[in-house]
């Protein structure tokens, strides 16, 4: 066993509503007699993923004697609980793929999807233009950083504001792209924040992160926490910054 951080759930204060257990990309949460409950010391990265979804603030990270993080021990426990599948026909679209088992708020279980073949340029009659979105959830708080859709990525970090200013978003931003949101003025636990992105950087290896944010003053945290990402994680990303208009036009486009 070594010292390390690990998730401490209060079970005076939980009220097993299970908010938390989406948030655990490593299934390391469930619902046991009412509570929330670590199935096991070696399935906890101690990154928090879940301390921001948790209301009744019963959650916390604590620092003490626990079994190492084992990733082959994640993989094992995911693969045990994932229900088969059956092969989707060919030219038909790929079904919504849940990850890790959860429970909850089934709004907030990841998942990932892929378009049918030529979904991006095509969109059946009488809809808008097909959607670039390849994931679920997108909020900054719920993504889970172990998610196979990170892996490698390239990431868009987006300002709350920014699909509704911007037209095109999807296809000019988001193309390509697995997808975070956060407004970095009205959201709480930007500390979380923080250790989500520098998971992204060290534990997914995302390949770019490009920050698109609007022209107002408040949204240049989301800047600020993109780059104390960086400067704590172990590798160094490339950082796009994307300054936005309030009627949607680009007014500076650098890398950093």
């Amino acid at each position: 066993m070594a010292t390390r951080k690990i998730v401490k759930i209060d079970e005076e204060l939980c009220d097993g509503c299970g908010e938390c257990v989406p948030s655990c990309a490593e299934g390391a949460i469930k619902i046991i007699d009412g509570k929330a409950r670590l199935v096991s010391d070696n399935l906890c990265d101690g990154l928090g993923a879940c301390l921001g979804d948790c209301p009744q603030d019963a959650i916390s990270i604590e620092e003490r004697e626990a079994d190492e993080f084992d990733e082959a021990a994640v993989e094992a426990h995911l693969a045990g609980q994932r229900p088969a599948t059956t092969a989707p026909q060919p030219g038909a679209p790929q079904p919504l793929r849940p990850m890790p088992p959860a429970g909850g708020c089934p709004g907030s279980r990841p998942m990932s999807f892929d378009p049918a073949p030529g979904a991006a340029a095509t969109s059946a009659p009488g809809a808008g233009p097909a959607s670039e979105l390849r994931q679920w959830p997108v909020q900054l708080h719920l993504v889970p950083p172990q998610a196979p859709y990170f892996q490698g990525a390239d990431v868009l970090l987006a300002s709350d504001c920014s699909a509704f200013a911007a037209g095109d978003f999807h296809g000019r931003f988001l193309r390509g792209k697995a997808l975070a949101v956060a407004c970095p003025k009205l959201d709480h636990g930007q500390d979380i924040y923080l250790q989500k992105l520098v998971a992204l950087i060290d534990r997914a290896r995302i390949d770019t992160l490009t920050v698109l944010m609007m022209e107002v003053p408040c949204c240049g945290g989301l800047m600020s926490l993109a780059k104390q990402a960086v400067a704590q994680a172990e590798r160094k990303v490339p950082i796009k910054k994307i300054v936005m208009g309030l009627q949607g036009q680009v007014l500076e486009e650098t890398w950093d």
